[in-house]
Formats: C-alpha cells, sequence, structure tokens
C-alpha cells in the first residue's frame, strides 16, 4: 500500500520559513513527478498547485509561487521538499504531497501538512 507522509509545517510568521518533507513507501513502481499543492481554508476554497518535479528536476510551478518556494527531490529515499520563503499572511493553508507512479494512472495523496500564519 503506498503510503506518503508529510512532515514540517506549523506556525510561521510573515515574511518567514518554512521546510515541508514528504516520504513514500510501499511502493514497488518507481515514482515519476512529485508535487506539493495546498488548499486554504474555507469551504469553497480548491486545491492548488504549488509545485511539481519530474524525475529528471524539471520543475512546474504555481504562479503565486514568483521565486519564494523552492521544490527539491531526493530519489534514492523517495522523497520530496518544498523549502518555504517569505511566506505571506493570506498563505495559511494544508499542503498536501502528491505523486504518481510510472505505469500507473493515478495519483497518491498525503494526508496533509498544515501551515499556519502565526501573526
Amino acid at each position: 500500500q503506498v503510503q506518503l507522509v508529510e512532515s514540517g509545517g506549523g506556525f510561521v510568521q510573515p515574511g518567514g520559513s518554512l521546510r515541508l518533507s514528504c516520504t513514500v513507501s510501499g511502493s514497488s513502481f518507481s515514482i515519476s513527478t512529485m508535487g506539493w499543492y495546498r488548499q486554504a481554508p474555507g469551504q469553497q476554497r480548491e486545491r492548488e498547485l504549488v509545485a511539481t518535479i519530474t524525475r529528471d528536476g524539471k520543475t512546474n510551478n504555481g504562479d503565486f509561487v514568483k521565486g519564494r518556494f523552492t521544490i527539491s527531490r531526493d530519489s534514492a529515499k523517495n522523497s520530496v521538499y518544498l523549502q518555504i520563503n517569505n511566506l505571506k499572511p493570506d498563505e495559511t493553508a494544508v499542503y498536501y504531497c502528491n505523486v504518481t507512479l510510472v505505469g500507473i494512472g493515478r495519483g497518491y495523496w498525503g494526508q496533509g501538512t498544515q501551515v499556519i500564519d502565526s501573526s
């Protein structure tokens, strides 16, 4: 059973930094694309792309990132990371890890880790 475990969330002041981690276990397939999405509080808020990274290191960022967030991965550890810098006050959200597996036509989600503006 594929499992994704996120960590690193917490309280952070506007302008502050945080590093999120996600480790994948239980898969007999190779990991293709890894990524982070976020969902702000509120019933009508959709989950939005933060960043993705392919096996060969190609990244794709959400429009709001503007150099503040950096995604990276360690394929040997089946892990993906998100360095968050200069967090803005309205960026409180649950951050979700997502991976796709080679040869599998679906993505897998973690349970999410919460990033909270402490101001």
